[in-house]
């Protein structure tokens, strides 16, 4: 037998905007826990709007980190020149040399790649 529940409008309306918000509250959980768990990171909306200005990803980053380029040539262990060429966009760099200053940055590759092609 069907039941019948009559609630205020107000009411209502406030359940049905918790059931329509459930997922996005369950991905955006599921987001911090992974930030909590050193997954993933947050990045300013500075930092991904940056290339867009024209800089170059992997100096936006390391702008970011408040890494010297010494500091990052030597934690990535990439020639500082190399390093530097790559920031300044005369040479993309090999996807090794890349993968490094992602590494020494501690961001995924694609976050210093996606705007070099």
């Amino acid at each position: 037998m069907n039941q019948v529940v009559t609630i205020p409008q107000g009411e209502f309306l406030h359940l049905k905007g918790i059931e329509e918000d459930g997922p996005d509250l369950r991905s955006a959980h599921a987001v911090l826990e992974c930030i909590e768990a050193g997954e993933e990171n947050l990045a300013a909306g500075t930092v991904i709007g940056r290339p867009l200005e024209g800089d170059s990803p992997p100096n936006a980053w390391r702008e970011h980190c408040q890494v010297s380029q010494a500091e990052l040539a030597r934690q990535s262990r990439v020639n500082r020149i190399q390093s530097i060429d790559v920031e300044a966009g005369p040479k993309t760099g090999s996807a090794f040399t890349l993968n490094r200053l992602a590494s020494a940055l501690d961001v995924d590759l694609d976050d210093i790649v996606t705007s070099l092609r």
